[in-house]
This record gives structure tokens, sequence and C-alpha cells, in this order.
């Protein structure tokens, strides 16, 4: 049961379409449609950062740190939009990658 006004209450529940296999062990849903977002403000991600706090910073609620998510579809997760990860490099040499020192959208506060 979703609650009324709830982002995901327009998400179509997941069935098992032909050929798919078979049902779902448990109900759930279909990925959401996300619509495009503008970003107003691009903030450069630095170490440490934490989507809750930034949505804290920048819209006084850091319950809504899945709006900056949402307005950067190229992170398959929340999290990656501030990691930083270990990597080997073509020279085998152990660096870091992520996105701190990128640019990552904020939309604006709705209001």
């Amino acid at each position: 049961m979703l609650l009324k006004g709830s982002r995901y209450e327009g998400s179509a529940p997941f069935t098992a379409a032909p050929g798919e296999g078979p049902a779902p062990l448990f109900p759930g849903l279909r990925p959401r449609p996300i619509p495009p977002t503008a970003g107003v403000v691009e903030h450069t991600v630095k170490a440490g950062e934490r989507l809750d706090l930034l949505a804290r910073h920048y819209y006084n609620d850091d319950r809504l740190w899945w709006r900056i998510a949402d307005a950067n579809p190229e992170a398959l997760y929340g999290g990656d939009l501030l990691r930083e990860r270990e990597a080997r490099g073509r020279d085998g040499s152990l660096r870091l990658e992520g996105m701190v020192g990128r640019a990552i959208l904020i939309p604006r506060a709705r209001g």
C-alpha cells in the first residue's frame, strides 16, 4: 500500500511479462518514471559529502536527498554521486575515481 502523494504512487506493479520467467517471489513495483529535471545549481562534489547533508543545505530537509539522486540519472545508486572508489589505472597504479571534483545538478526547491 502506497501513501497518497507518494512519488511511487504512479508506478506499475511488477508482474512477469510473457517469456520473462516465473512470477516474482514477492510483490513489488516496476521502476518509477523519473521526468527530466532541470538543475538550477551545479554543485562540485567534495570528499566526504553525503546526499542527506546536501539536501539539508539546499532544501533545509535531509529527507529530500532523492531529489538530487533523481536529477543525476547517470548514477545507478544515490551513493555513487559522492563515492570515491579505488581503481587500478592502465599502468596498474592505484587511484581514486568517482564523483569527487565533478559537478552534480541540484534541482530547484519546490515551493
